[in-house]
């Protein structure tokens, strides 16, 4: 009955990202085709050695839960299950681009993100109890950006890579107590995404969606009656991008 209404919650989910990612790439398939056949703006643009730029990200971020094998015991028979919600957040950061050649380049994107992550802890008597980790991190993406033939004014591009990230916000006595939940410092992610390249007479704006996937175990040493049900958190996240060059 658990795994069955778990499976069912993150099939619902995935119907929502499906969605909301169509939302977001319907006004790039537009505006390319209007791009496509105007005169063509800022044509070297793309063949700057260095270019550099600012971004503003918008993201919903959940944790991704593997159970402790002592969950299924009976020292663990009151608690149901452990539910990760998606929760919104957003990044501001800057970039500095390096050309490789025509269609590749070497990217880093230095920001500040802003995190909520939230779990609830459903029990067997109906009763629920929900954990807030609220996070700033310093995140230096660094990137590969392979791109296509530009068209006009528009050109698709890929991108991914890893990004190391480091929490600025201390831990104060409430945070380091047995009633919240334990999570380490720092984080490392993989990143893949897409992305269009628009080009105008005085800049170049550029809109992605990135997914995100932490490889490092965030459930901190400190043990609690929230963290002896989990073995292992990882990070799951949805961003989109808007870069102005």
């Amino acid at each position: 009955m658990q795994v069955t209404h778990i499976r069912n919650k993150f099939s619902v989910l995935s119907y929502k990202i499906i969605v909301v990612v169509g939302l977001v790439c319907l006004p790039w398939l537009t505006q390319a085709q209007i791009f496509k056949w105007a005169r063509q703006n800022n044509p070297n643009y793309d063949e700057r050695l260095i270019s550099y730029g600012f971004m503003i990200g918008l993201h919903t971020t959940a944790y991704q839960v593997k159970y402790a094998p002592k969950f299924i015991t009976q020292q663990f028979d009151t608690v149901h299950s452990v539910m990760p919600e998606f929760s919104p957040g957003f990044s501001l950061g800057f970039l500095v681009n390096y050309r490789v050649n025509e269609f590749l380049d070497l990217r880093i994107m230095p920001k500040a993100g802003f995190y909520t992550h939230r779990l609830q802890y459903n029990y067997t008597d109906e009763t629920t109890k929900q954990q807030f980790v609220e996070t700033t991190h310093v995140e230096i993406p660094f990137l590969l950006k392979y791109k296509s033939m530009r068209r006009g004014n528009v050109r698709m591009y890929m991108i991914g890579g890893i990004t190391p990230g480091f929490e600025l916000s201390g831990k104060n006595d409430i945070q380091a107590s047995s009633a919240v939940l334990d999570i380490r410092k720092n984080n490392l992610q993989l990143e893949g995404g897409i992305g269009f390249d628009f080009y105008f007479p005085l800049f170049k704006f550029s809109q992605e969606i990135r997914f995100a996937r932490g490889i490092v175990n965030m459930l901190g040493t400190d043990t609690s009656i929230y963290s002896d049900p989990i073995q292992r958190l990882n990070t799951n996240t949805i961003a989109v991008y808007f870069v102005f060059q």
